[in-house]
């Protein structure tokens, strides 16, 4: 996704330890839903064992998110008045929230 931030590429980039964090656990994510698909294809399958599942999920994917927004916070949002991107930072985090 493009940002409107001067040199985003450059200046913006996320944290490498919490790039590392994210694509690790995202792997991990997954072979989980690997598992759910496989749990699908039985004609045995229980519902509530692929809700449980589905909700383990939701819940990896919500601590990759978090790290992500935390990082972005700490190392982004703080600085922005000093970068003078301050607008464009609070628009990014703005549309970003509306999903969460």
């Amino acid at each position: 996704m493009a940002s409107d931030a001067p040199d985003a590429c450059c200046q913006l980039a996320l944290d490498p330890a919490v790039r590392e964090d994210a694509r690790r656990r995202l792997a991990s994510v997954r072979g989980h839903v690997d598992g759910i698909i496989r749990m699908l294809e039985r004609e045995d399958v229980y519902c509530v064992d692929v809700l449980k599942q589905v909700k383990a999920v939701e819940g990896a994917l919500a601590k990759v998110g978090e790290g992500v927004l935390r990082s972005h916070l700490r190392n982004h949002v703080v600085s922005a008045r000093e970068r003078g991107d301050a607008d464009v930072i609070v628009a990014e985090l703005m549309e970003v929230l509306k999903y969460r």
